[in-house]
This record gives structure tokens, sequence and C-alpha cells, in this order.
């Protein structure tokens, strides 16, 4: 079976499922690939005969960083400070006392702001529901910065990945597959090259508050 077939053979159902499940429980604060899942199924959507639709991956992905956030808030709100020690616990390396006082002085600094542009840093993007909450930030100021940076992350993802892939197809037409995973790895490297300058962020300020 070729990898078109496989691919035709993929409800489109499922693959709105999964983009709002995996960046809904990242939202949460677990460390899922959100990123690549969302960028993965917009090249979907650029092969029209795959009938995945752009519009509803952007809806699917708006809707599970804006309730997984919320969700998120709720329970760094409720549990305060102590939450981080448990995901420090599970997930060291996300949540290691570096990022947390990092994100928190990002945070404590920009408020809302860091919110909204925190949906589109990966090392953030899993603080700040929980750290919003913990912090006590009100909730009116916190939700509408989290739906508009839920969706101008996901939309704006979206509709670029799937625009690039619609050019890639279009010039690449004999090798539709390698100009889709040209655009792919260049979606993903421009993330990888934000992940790694925000994470040097950190280790400098980890530096500066141990001088």
């Amino acid at each position: 079976m070729s990898v078109d077939s496989l691919l035709q053979a993929i409800p489109p159902l499922l693959v709105y499922l999964l983009v709002g499940g995996v960046i809904g429980i990242e939202s949460l604060g677990i460390p899922l690939p959100g990123e690549i899942v969302l960028v993965s199924a917009a090249l979907l959507s650029s092969r029209h005969e795959l009938a995945v639709s752009p519009l509803w991956i952007a809806v699917a992905g708006s809707a599970g960083a804006i309730v997984g956030d919320s969700i998120g808030y709720g329970i760094g709100h409720h549990y305060g400070r102590s939450l981080f020690d448990w995901l420090g616990r599970r997930f060291p390396k996300h949540f290691g006392p570096r990022n947390v006082s990092f994100a928190e002085s990002v945070f404590t600094r920009w408020g809302v702001l860091a919110v909204f542009f925190g949906r589109f840093i990966a090392l953030l993007r899993i603080f700040a529901g929980p750290l919003a909450g913990a912090l006590k930030m009100r909730y009116p100021k916190f939700l509408a910065a989290n739906v508009l940076g839920g969706i101008c992350w996901a939309a704006g993802t979206t509709f670029a990945v799937y625009y690039v892939g619609v050019v890639a197809e279009t010039w690449l037409s004999r090798f539709s597959w390698i100009g889709l995973a040209l655009a792919l790895v260049a979606g993903l490297t421009i993330g990888f090259v934000v992940k790694r300058k925000t994470e040097r962020m950190a280790d400098r300020y980890a530096e500066e508050q141990a001088d």
C-alpha cells in the first residue's frame, strides 16, 4: 500500500481530535509535541485529496489551546506552587527550578502579555495556564489573553504551513512529498531555534540569580 493510500484511509475527524487533544494536554502543563502535531496536520491539509480541512485544524488547535490552558489555570490556582514541585519531580527537564524560576520572572514582569506571547514559545507554552493560576492572575484577563493567543498561534501556524505546503506541491508536483518534508523541516527548525534561544535566556537568568 502506498503512502497516499495510507493517508487517505485516515478519517479527517481523527486528525482534528488528535490535534485538539494533544494541544489541550500540552496546555495543561504536560510536555507533549503539540506544535509538531499541529504542523504535521496542517501539511496534510495541503493535500486536497486527503479531505483534511485547514480551517477545522485551526479550530481544533485553538479549542485545545484555550480549553487546556483554562483547565491548567484552574489546577494552578487550586494547588499553587506545590503543583510545580510535583511537576518538577515528574518532568525535571521541563519543570526544573531553573525553568520555573525563569517562567515566573517572565510572568511577573509581563503579566497577560506573557500568556499571549508564551503560546508561541515552547518553553513557556506549558507554563501559561498553570503558572498564571498559581500566581493568582485575574481570570478574565487571563482568559482574554489565552483566547487571543490560542487563536493567533493555532490559526496562524495552520494557515502559514498550509500555504507553504500548497506552494511546495505546486512547484514540486513530481516530488511533492519532498517539498512537504522540506517545509516541515523548515518549520521545526525555526521552532527549535526559538526554543534553544529561550533556554539560553533561562540559563542566563539562573546565572544572574546565583551571582
